[in-house]
């Protein structure tokens, strides 16, 4: 009697079981879940998909970050190459300095209009500001010059030599006829301040005259600093 009754408890036990198992596979299948643990099920998801969302965001960043800094370090380098350029040039454009005569022995004038003095001996033209064919001083850069003209003349003619900045007159040298004085010499200098592409020159006046001179007649001018 007893055995009978303990096999009986013992069928009982694995059928029950065997329905358990067969309804946790269910929910398994059909993918049911308590309501909390939906929602706490969707919020993991939700959390995983913006923290893949964020890192992805992160790399991105990084990769701009990345070229970004590159090019900084490109633009830097031209920047400093850029400098450098600018420096030599500077450099270069210091060294304006010129110097030039008038060649021959003869009489210069009278003309009956201001003339240009063309100076066509070049004793120095470091820069090539100095053209020798117009007897024109081009400024190549902005800044401060120290222009000098000197001349040798007879008594029999009046002399008037001006240093002309663009049209403009700026300090000029005379000298009055006189027929008991053999030579006359005279000469002048300023300091000029002066934009890039401004001309400076020196002019003779109408009815008057100066000798050339390669070694008296002279026109010279130098850059101070440039600013």
């Amino acid at each position: 009697m007893i055995f009978t009754l303990c096999l009986f408890l013992c069928f009982c036990g694995v059928t029950l079981g065997q329905d358990v198992l067969s309804q946790t596979e269910v929910t398994t299948e059909t993918g049911s879940c308590s309501p909390d643990m939906c929602k706490f099920l969707k919020e993991f998801e939700a959390m995983k998909a913006k923290q893949e969302a964020v890192e992805t965001n992160l790399k991105q960043t990084e990769s701009q970050v990345l070229v970004l800094k590159q090019k900084g370090e490109a633009l830097e380098t031209k920047l400093k190459e850029t400098e450098s350029q600018v420096l030599v040039l500077k450099q270069k454009a210091l060294k304006v300095v010129f110097s030039a005569g008038i060649l021959g022995n003869a009489a210069i004038g009278p003309f009956k209009t201001p003339t240009t003095l063309i100076y066509t001996r070049i004793i120095t033209n470091l820069g090539n500001a100095y053209n020798q064919n117009t007897g024109i001083f081009v400024a190549p850069v902005r800044g401060m010059y120290y222009f000098t003209f000197f001349y040798r003349a007879g008594g029999e003619h009046k002399v008037r030599l001006v240093l002309m900045k663009n049209n403009e007159y700026v300090v000029e040298s005379s000298d009055h006829k006189t027929l008991n004085d053999g030579a006359d010499n005279g000469g002048n200098a300023a300091f000029m301040e002066l934009q890039q592409g401004d001309q400076v020159y020196v002019q003779l006046y109408p009815d008057t005259h100066v000798f050339g001179g390669s070694h008296t007649t002279t026109f010279s001018g130098f850059l101070l600093h440039q600013d």
